[in-house]
């Protein structure tokens, strides 16, 4: 089994500053996962074709279900508000018209069969906080918190029933680490043996001593072109079976390398 992680930037390169929904599909074929949790995925959006992202990359990785899961509904940067459950797509995109609203967040792509889906919604934090600009050399700036969310798919893995979800949590330090804690509780609470994988903004060893669940991977994943940190990361919760290897690959897309993860 094959599991990866992949903050996408909603599919923006630094390399022409573009975004190509082609581009953007072909890698997240290229990593040849058996679910795939991605981050900073747009619905709709301007920016990036007004196309479905998690669809197209469903779509060519042959997946046998997938999910979108908005964390806020508008335009980042510009107009928008909390997503709800209202706004949450039927899983595989069922019943989604084209028109829906333009949505920011979070996608599991699946090549297992997915018998249910979880969300769990996490408020933003009332603080602004540094955040690095994009291909910037360093440069920060003061934005405001945005809610975040997360989502779990109850897999028929090689092994078994298996939970795996994806989140990508605040830059907010001190709120990041109460969202992971409340996102943990939640999914351990399902009975599960369960992988959680995403850009958690916390660094290094954090995220597993602040949890007590299992760092699955110890590889530098940002930023992508020289990786100086972890902040992609998997962390393990119940029986699962062992991690064959762990790497982060550049892709040709983000500000970010893609954790991946082998199971034997």
């Amino acid at each position: 089994m094959r599991l990866a992680s992949f903050n996408v930037l909603h599919g923006r390169s630094l390399v022409d500053g573009t975004t190509s929904v082609e581009r953007l599909a072909g890698a997240c074929a290229s990593l040849d996962a058996d679910v795939l949790g991605l981050q900073e995925i747009d619905r709709n959006q301007a920016r990036s074709g007004g196309v479905d992202q998690t669809a197209a990359a469903a779509e060519r990785m042959g997946a046998a279900a997938w999910r979108f899961e908005p964390a806020l509904v508008g335009e980042p940067g510009a107009t928008w508000r909390a997503a709800a459950d209202d706004d949450s797509d039927m899983p595989g995109g069922a019943g989604v018209p084209a028109s829906a609203e333009a949505g920011y967040g979070v996608g599991l792509v699946s090549r297992l069969p997915v018998r249910a889906w979880h969300v769990i919604r996490l408020r933003a934090a009332k603080v602004r906080a540094p955040v690095a600009v994009p291909g910037g050399r360093g440069r920060f700036i003061l934005l405001p918190d945005e809610p975040r969310v997360a989502l779990a798919a109850e897999v028929e893995a090689p092994s078994g029933p298996l939970v795996v979800a994806t989140t990508h949590l605040s830059f907010v330090p001190g709120w990041n680490l109460a969202q992971l804690r409340r996102v943990t509780r939640a999914l351990a609470a399902l009975g599960l043996p369960c992988v959680l994988l995403g850009d958690l903004n916390v660094p290094g060893r954090l995220p597993a001593a602040a949890t007590g669940w299992r760092a699955l991977a110890r590889v530098k994943t940002f930023p992508a072109g020289k990786p100086s940190m972890q902040i992609d990361h998997a962390l393990g919760h119940g029986l699962l079976p062992v991690v064959r290897a762990a790497s982060a690959v550049e892709l040709p897309l983000s500000d970010h390398r893609a954790l991946v993860l082998e199971f034997i």
